[in-house]
């Protein structure tokens, strides 16, 4: 454990020596030995612990009693710092050789008792933790030894300076055999691929049976293990050793970095001419401060990769980065354990993969292990609040995560970065608003006007209202109903088009550096869980007949049709309920309208502008939240009943019956608000009733207003929502774990005992699961924003500033979460973001045609424009008054209002529709005008999305998915592969026909001297007429040649 070397190696003095240097001597001295068993090993190991134990408890005891007692409260106080994570505890040598404090001793002692299971002390000694595995201690919480590592081998080295030159000569010093055999085997060479970890203390025969057949099936593959069952948490270390890799990257197709090709420097730097530019280099030195750490993260020399193949072993690159790198590796065994068995007799779907094993709680869990080293430096130089601004190492990231989430954050980063443009035309156009705030005439109309009566807005307990109530709210609704809000809606419809295009051509760029080109689901594998599924459905067995086959084709009609078909339906209800939980919001805001009592006065600006809409946003949020949480769980099991071949196919009919739910959920109240409130309210005589409540009125300037905040409360409201359950409630799970194995708090019995984090796969069996299909939460959450920014953002243009700077934040949440909070997840392929692009330009598509009908219908636009058609006003002074219709008070037909009428001896009111007025002919009736507005709308719509789907069809035609330089670097490349393969299979047959035209030459050498042999044979008289006389004549005769 100590930087020292065996005694009987060299002359170290054993007065010099302790306990725990013994303990480090026999350590280097068992890993060196051949001969040494793993058995032997361990139990050696233990002794000495049990021997360190019983010392430390001695002496702190001992000291604690003669010369350092130490007050109740003062110990209390010591043994909390010890657990802060910036707390510096003393060395082990330190306290035995009389210096520092000692209650850091009786802290060790405890340590030591509780990794050994002791659960009682000696009185007196605090409480400690930590833990000790394979002779390496590991003091405090989540830490390493640091300080304390180098001290020790700072006074071995003294030590053994005073001895003999020779003792100098120490093996390895103890921080460096520590980080040997932290995440390795004990052999300090093989690294920890893989860990299964189950309950020690589980006395069940069944699941032990199941972990050995397991187990022996693991090592038939050729993957070997190594136990540790030194906690009740017993641990099996896995690792792949060279032929496996090769073996089964060979069945996976996986490809990998080639040597440097002859000609292969030519094509990349011709392709890369384009980022050697002045400007590049301009742009570059101005945004140096966003560049990563080349320090910590070097560029990486270019490759081509090609699939694996054991017969051009040679030809691979093995000292490249990409060269089976961790997540590889864990890919693949990963897949061997998914199609392991582990029950005897016949082998059946039902009863293989390490998934259904952990199911059943034969295994407590199955993780990947985290890489101290190299996860420290992602979150410095990525998982930071503080390098928000930083591009991210996204090479680096695929060899710690894989290719699938280094894509996901690819593809994030990405979309933020094209944020940028539109937040600030966003801003622009807001400030326009602000600009222009004084000119806008109806705004002014509205804010003189002080004779113009308003119709009440409730048939009870409302009364009639000013116009110019609503200066306010009508200044306000000119903010994001201008002359800018058609122009930014056509802004947003090239930008949604242009950045989905050229994500394709960046992406494509990412997966060639990758060596995922050409990849696609039809390499994949089926999925144990289908396998299963299809080998115990009867239909499909009868159907089959005795034929075994181990991937049958499975019907649609007769097997896949049905499960699918009750998914979908479950869907459809699902739709059903979250509809009617609006329309319930609906109801609830007629009835507060119908309602004088509730929350302020009816007529109040307050009440009526922000009151209401506010809390009917929220309690929006607070349905859509739960609906949200509760189909979530519900749709993963209806995609569990569906037959999913494969792990991209399940992952895409979960996303789509997942996103049409929300995409319901999430925008039907917005556009409620955009396309019906307010449209088919009626007038005063003849009101348009539901439940008997009247429908809801926009306010003279329109519903634009309210659509505005109503998008804000759901589209942050949701981000924050989101935050609270990825981040703190992990932070609070891990939390409570620290404290569990502190404290020992939450146990499952009297008897258990804690997991302390004593190297890597114990501190990793602490964090939370990595599930298959963890990243689904975040881009649907992600795409989920990126509707709202295209479907509704000219209700709002500061919409795309607000997801730009949640992005931000997003971005490095994720990376934080998935780094300290969360298991290293199990590397997975894929060449794009999936079905998620889909559906974004499905999104694309629909908010052309929502922009334009929230265009025509919600905003002034095509009034104002019909208006200075008819009129000659282009001051647009009377446009108020032609946006509304005069109305006799007398024509009421429920008593309350007459009576309110008689009261304020009112006679006439208005109210905004486009209707004659009472006195003109036809009154109430719709006038000539309507229709006109009608007809303008609709070829509004007409017009705008032809012309916007007609670019956008141009600029998908004009920007290809994948560059012309890199097509031509791909072409080139398969043609230099090509070549180069040919020459070394040319060499391999020369080489082969070489070695036979050698073979061939020893045998007739051999078959040519047989004559000679005869011959001297013959001289010597021994030839074969007289050899069956083998006398002592023979024997005398004379030799010749």
């Amino acid at each position: 454990m100590y930087s020292a070397v065996r005694t009987h190696d060299y002359d170290y003095p054993e007065s010099e020596m302790d306990e725990r240097e013994s303990l480090y001597f026999d350590t280097i001295s068992l890993a060196e030995s051949e001969a040494a068993a793993a058995a032997a090993h361990r139990k050696s190991l233990s002794q000495s612990r049990n021997t360190i134990y019983h010392s430390a408890v001695d002496l702190a005891g001992d000291e604690s009693r003669n010369s350092l007692r130490l007050a109740s409260g003062a110990a209390a106080e010591h043994m909390r710092l010890a657990w802060q994570p910036g707390y510096r505890q003393s060395t082990a040598l330190e306290h035995l050789n009389g210096g520092g404090d000692h209650t850091d001793a009786a802290i060790a002692a405890q340590v030591l008792a509780l990794q050994n299971g002791r659960t009682h002390l000696p009185t007196g000694i605090g409480v400690g933790g930590g833990g000790m595995s394979g002779g390496g201690c590991h003091y405090g919480h989540g830490a390493t030894a640091g300080g304390g590592d180098d001290e020790v081998s700072r006074r071995l080295l003294r030590q053994s300076s005073t001895v003999s030159n020779k003792d100098k000569k120490l093996p390895i010093t103890y921080s460096q055999w520590k980080l040997r055999t932290y995440r390795r085997f004990n052999d300090g060479k093989r690294s920890v691929d893989f860990v299964l970890a189950y309950n020690g203390e589980d006395l069940d025969e069944e699941a032990a049976n199941k972990r050995k057949i397991f187990e022996a099936n693991l090592m038939r593959e050729g993957i070997e293990l190594e136990y540790y069952k030194e906690q009740w948490v017993h641990f099996i270390k896995l690792h792949a050793p060279p032929d496996v890799l090769h073996r089964y990257a060979e069945v996976l197709k996986i490809k990998m970095p080639l040597k440097p090709i002859p000609g292969q420097e030519q094509i990349i730097a011709e392709t890369t001419l384009e980022l050697k530019s002045w400007f590049t280099r301009m742009c570059r030195s101005l945004f140096s401060s966003v560049q990563l750490n080349t320090d910590v993260f070097p560029d990486r020399e270019q490759r081509i990769h090609m699939e694996f193949a054991q017969k051009y072993l040679e030809l691979y690159d093995k000292e490249h980065p990409n060269y089976f790198d961790p997540s590889t590796r864990y890919s693949i065994i990963n897949f061997v354990m998914q199609r392991q068995h582990f029950e005897q007799g016949e082998e059946k779907a039902d009863n293989l993969g390490i998934e259904k094993l952990v199911e059943d709680g034969v295994y407590l869990c199955a993780y990947t292990l985290h890489d101290k080293d190299r996860r420290g430096e992602l979150l410095k130089e990525w998982a930071s609040i503080r390098k928000w601004k930083n591009l991210q190492p996204l090479d680096y990231v695929k060899d710690y995560f894989g290719a699938k989430v280094a894509l996901y954050f690819a593809w994030l980063g990405f979309y933020t970065h094209m944020l940028m443009p539109v937040s600030v035309l966003g801003i622009f156009f807001f400030l326009y608003g602000f600009v222009t705030w004084s000119s806008d005439p109806i705004s002014q109309d509205i804010c003189n006007d002080n004779e113009t009566i308003m119709c009440p807005q409730c048939d009870k307990g409302c009364n009639f209202w000013r116009l110019n109530e609503t200066c306010t709210s009508s200044k306000f609704n000119y903010l994001i109903d201008n002359k800018m809000t058609v122009v930014f809606a056509f802004v947003m419809a090239i930008w949604s088009v242009i950045y989905l295009e050229l994500w394709k051509r960046y992406s494509a760029g990412l997966v060639h550096r990758w060596g995922l080109t050409g990849f696609n689901h039809h390499v994949e594998h089926p999925r144990p869980q289908y396998l299963a599924k299809v080998s115990q459905s009867k239909r499909l067995s009868k159907k089959l007949g005795e034929a075994k086959t181990l991937d049958p084709d499975v019907p649609f009609w007769s097997i896949k049709f049905w499960p699918n078909f009750t998914s979908y339906s479950i869907m459809v209800l699902f739709i059903c309920i979250s509809v009617i939980a609006i329309s319930a919001i609906i109801i609830y805001r007629m009835a507060q309208r119908a309602s004088h009592s509730i929350l302020a006065n009816e007529n109040t600006m307050t009440y009526k502008i922000m009151v209401l809409p506010i809390t009917a946003g929220f309690l929006d949020l607070i349905v859509i939240s739960i609906l949200d949480l509760v189909y979530s769980s519900l749709a993963v099991r209806l995609t569990n009943y569906e037959y999913c071949r494969t792990q991209t196919e399940y992952d895409e009919s979960l996303t789509i019956k997942n996103y049409v739910f929300q995409f319901v959920n999430y925008y039907s109240s917005l556009f409620y608000i955009a396309f019906f409130k307010g449209k088919f309210v009626g007038y005063p005589s003849k009101y348009n009733r539901i439940f008997s409540f009247r429908q809801e009125e926009c306010n003279p300037g329109g519903c634009l207003m309210e659509l505005c905040v109503q998008l804000v409360i759901i589209m942050v409201g949701k981000q924050a929502v989101n935050a609270i359950v990825e981040m703190l409630i992990p932070y609070l799970m891990r939390t409570a774990k620290e404290l569990n194995q502190n404290y020992g708090w939450f146990k499952r019995h009297s008897e258990q005992k804690l997991v302390p984090s004593t190297n890597q796969f114990t501190e990793d069996f602490n964090l939370l699961p990595a599930e298959n299909n963890s990243l689904y939460a975040e881009y649907l959450e992600m795409v989920i924003q990126y509707g709202f920014i295209t479907l509704f953002s000219l209700a709002f243009p500061l919409a795309p500033l607000l997801a730009l700077i949640n992005n931000v934040i997003e971005l490095r949440l994720d990376a934080i979460k998935m780094l300290r909070f969360v298991r290293r997840p199990v590397g997975m392929r894929a060449r794009d973001i999936g079905v998620w692009h889909s559906i974004m330009t499905v999104l694309t598509h629909i908010a052309v045609a929502s922009s334009a009908m929230i265009i025509a219908f919600s905003t002034n636009f095509i009034p104002k424009l019909v208006y200075k058609a008819t009129h000659d006003d282009p001051e647009l002074n009377g446009y108020l008054n032609f946006t509304m219709a005069a109305f006799y008070t007398k024509d009421f037909e429920t008593d309350t209002l007459l009576n309110v009428s008689a009261t304020a001896n009112v006679t006439e009111c208005y109210y905004t529709e486009f209707r004659n007025n009472a006195w003109e002919p036809n009154p109430y009736k719709r006038p000539v005008v309507y229709w006109k507005i009608l007809t303008a709308r609709l070829a509004f719509i007409v017009i705008y999305q032809n012309i916007i789907t007609m670019l956008q069809g141009i600029l998908r035609w004009a920007v290809p998915d994948v560059s012309g330089r890199l097509l031509k670097r791909i072409k080139r490349e398969n043609f230099l592969l090509r070549e180069h393969i040919i020459e070394f299979e040319k060499r391999q047959a020369q080489e082969l026909t070489q070695t036979q035209l050698q073979s061939q030459q020893q045998q007739q050498q051999t078959v040519g001297s047989e004559p000679e042999d005869l011959l001297r044979q013959r001289l010597n008289g021994n030839n074969n007429n007289n050899s069956n006389n083998k006398n002592s004549a023979g024997d005398s005769s004379t030799t010749y040649v």
